[in-house]
């Protein structure tokens, strides 16, 4: 480390501010153009939106408003049992009371060395400073938090370090991006196909599909006919998913029992709704792992590679493809298919994807849960076999690319993620670190 860093603390260097949310009961204080920043979109490492949005009159009559270049910091949530969310803000936005915004003092602290810092720490947070309360959640005192040790080292070298993490930081957001578009044509030709039958009006109507080949073409039926959800294609049929798959659901050994819980990567995989709101199309990562003897002792059913996954409970509609043989807890379920199976698990994700759960219950209750039954008779239509070996034919190539940038982007954030605790502590110079990132990426 140079003589030039300088021990302060984390506290003098930033100013903090606290957040909160409108009230629920308000229309007029929810659905603008604010996004509004919770634990549920506390993912990847920039903000610029939020799966929720507040009016201006729901920002002034309950929350409050992080300006640009704010780094967003969870402070108490049940997260905080195995991750430190944290990010930046890459635009203004609100946040709720279980978030603090960080705002770096100007002419000392640069905003990006901030966020690494914070995210350089994780491990030491999580071990030693979160604290838990009696209802389960983590929590950062915040005047423990403002004392921490800070080593800040110079303005050009903070520049520095920022300008390399965030080269990769850039590379892994490029790579989410590039994969979002993929998933959005994936689901714009699902669409078209099985939900607004494009291509079977366009025949019915004596016209050729739009963008497909004259032999797809001759696979699709020239008219409709009516089942039980509407008219469909003439001769597809309207089945559940326990006709089309075998439906299973995951298990939590006693969590009184920590024996069964592992936090080594050798031991097998035990995804959470958590672990599936982190993630993008594949399941690859967990923070939990079950023992082998726990996963047999309590009958968890191991989940086969290349299958879907869906929340159920407590976050309704989280959707995965498995990336592996794993786990999952009692609120995912899992739709297991057979060698000769009519269905492929890219169709079931896409059908899962744009499905509308609340047709699912008719109260309140589907907010929170859908019973194992509702789950295993979720309607979804069966084209004929050459429909759907046509549409496996147009859309797998899309998934591999997809699967293969989420790979890419996971080495990146491993990368990131080993090399950022000794480069802001100035154990790691730059130069053997640029070095380093070239043979890992070349």
């Amino acid at each position: 480390m140079s003589s030039e860093w300088v021990s302060t603390t984390l506290g003098e260097l930033t100013s903090w501010m606290s957040g909160g949310t409108p009230k629920k009961d308000v229309a007029a204080y929810w659905g603008g153009d604010i996004p509004w920043v919770s634990a549920n979109s506390m993912h990847g490492t920039r903000y610029a939106d939020s799966d929720l949005r507040i009016t201006y009159q729901g920002l002034v009559n309950g929350s409050r408003l992080a300006p640009k270049g704010s780094v967003l910091l969870l402070v108490r949530g049940g997260a905080l049992h195995n991750r430190v969310p944290v990010g930046i803000a890459t635009r203004d936005l609100a946040f709720n009371q279980d978030v603090k915004a960080l705002v770096a003092k100007s002419g000392k602290l640069n905003p990006w060395f901030l966020l690494y810092w914070l995210m350089g720490h994780e491990v030491f947070l999580l071990e030693s400073v979160v604290e838990f309360t009696g209802i389960g959640a983590g929590k950062l005192e915040t005047k423990r938090m403002q004392a921490l040790p800070f080593m800040l080292p110079p303005q050009n070298e903070q520049v520095a370090i920022v300008s390399l993490v965030r080269a990769l930081d850039d590379r892994i957001a490029l790579l989410r991006e590039t994969n979002a578009t993929l998933e959005a044509i994936a689901q714009a030709i699902f669409k078209s196909w099985f939900v607004d039958f494009d291509p079977v009006h366009a025949k019915a109507e004596g016209r050729m599909p739009e963008g497909m080949d004259e032999e797809t073409a001759a696979l699709l039926p020239d008219g409709f006919e009516e089942s039980g959800l509407g008219l469909i294609p003439r001769g597809w049929v309207i089945r559940s998913m326990a006709d089309v798959s075998t439906v299973g659901i995951g298990k939590t050994p006693p969590r009184k029992e920590p024996q069964w819980f592992s936090a080594n990567q050798s031991d097998v995989r035990w995804v959470s709704i958590r672990d599936m709101g982190a993630i993008g199309v594949y399941a690859a990562q967990t923070n939990e792992f079950l023992t082998n003897d726990a996963v047999e002792k309590f009958n968890v059913r191991r989940v086969p590679d290349n299958t879907v996954l869906m929340s159920f409970k407590m976050t309704i509609g989280r959707i995965a493809i498995t990336d592996g043989e794993m786990t999952t807890n009692e609120a995912i379920a899992h739709f297991r298919l057979a060698d000769d199976a009519s269905l492929t698990t890219e169709y079931i994700y896409l059908h899962l994807k744009q499905f509308d759960f609340n047709s699912l219950s008719s109260t309140s209750s589907i907010a929170d849960a859908v019973n194992s039954r509702a789950v295993r008779e979720i309607p979804i239509l069966v084209p004929s076999l050459g429909v759907m070996s046509a549409f496996q034919k147009t859309i797998s190539l899309v998934f591999a690319k997809i699967k293969k940038a989420e790979q890419q982007a996971q080495t990146l954030t491993d990368l990131r993620d080993t090399l950022l605790p000794r480069l802001i502590s100035g154990k790691l110079r730059l130069s053997e670190c640029q070095n380093g990132i070239e043979e890992t990426t070349a």
